[in-house]
């Protein structure tokens, strides 16, 4: 069984590495305790699959927003900004999403030499953080035309259930965004399917290729950091997975 999963749409293509990381990887995200010029031991491991300097896996500090910052350079963690979408031009940069039920999104327009990603949770999806990272790499010159992209692992409908307010600002959006609540046991209820509305989202923006989640994280808790499976158990320690993508030579 393999410990780094990856997409077809994105495997294929020349002078782009990526990788959604498995829980044997290690916390995807800093643990607060290391010191700031340090990579943690996870990190390095992910950056030597990826084919770039440890120092050189950049992510935010995410804060479920519909933010996106165009990286031109190498920060310290310390010096994260605050968003929730990556897009840059750079090779040897790898971008890299956190999540433990959220959608990591990763994007690449091969052609053009650009790369994105982004964190899609409920709120981030809906209030625009897919339309603005793809808005980012046009204006990096990338062509939405020209785009693939691919969802990582994350919480599916089965095991998502939502409360009777959840539905509203969905079908605010979109009337035929009510295909993406079923009714769920407890009554008023509702199991919401996160990646499938992302998908749905992806092709009405116009991406010609997108790959759906390959696995649901709450469903396997010994391969996928899950927040709500580790929430519902009363479990402290957590983590987040880390899913990156890099412009390498070809």
């Amino acid at each position: 069984m393999t410990e780094i999963l990856s997409a077809d749409n994105l495997a294929t293509l020349s002078g782009v590495r990526h990788g959604f990381f498995t829980r044997a990887f290690g916390n995807g995200g800093f643990s607060g305790q290391e010191d700031p010029s340090d990579v943690p031991p996870s990190r390095e491991r992910m950056t030597h699959a990826l084919g770039v300097a440890p120092q050189n896996l950049l992510s935010a500090y995410q804060i479920h927003s519909p933010d996106v910052v165009t990286v031109d350079t190498i920060w310290g963690k310390q010096d994260r900004p605050e968003a929730d979408g990556l897009v840059t031009d750079r090779p040897g940069i790898a971008l890299g999403i956190l999540t433990a039920d959220c959608v990591p999104i990763l994007f690449a327009d091969q052609r053009a030499g650009i790369i994105g990603a982004a964190h899609a949770g409920w709120r981030g999806a809906i209030t625009g953080v897919v339309e603005n990272t793809l808005e980012a790499m046009e204006k990096l010159g990338g062509q939405r035309k020209h785009i693939a992209a691919a969802l990582g692992p994350c919480i599916w409908q089965k095991s998502y259930e939502v409360g009777p307010e959840f539905p509203a600002p969905f079908m605010a959006e979109a009337s035929d965004n009510e295909r993406f609540f079923a009714p769920a046991f407890k009554s008023d209820h509702y199991q919401f399917d996160l990646p499938g509305y992302v998908v749905a989202k992806l092709h009405r923006l116009g991406v010609p290729s997108v790959q759906h989640s390959p696995a649901n994280t709450y469903a396997e808790p010994e391969r996928y950091f899950s927040h709500r499976y580790s929430t519902l158990r009363a479990e402290k320690r957590q983590g987040n997975l880390m899913s990156a993508i890099a412009l390498v030579a070809a």
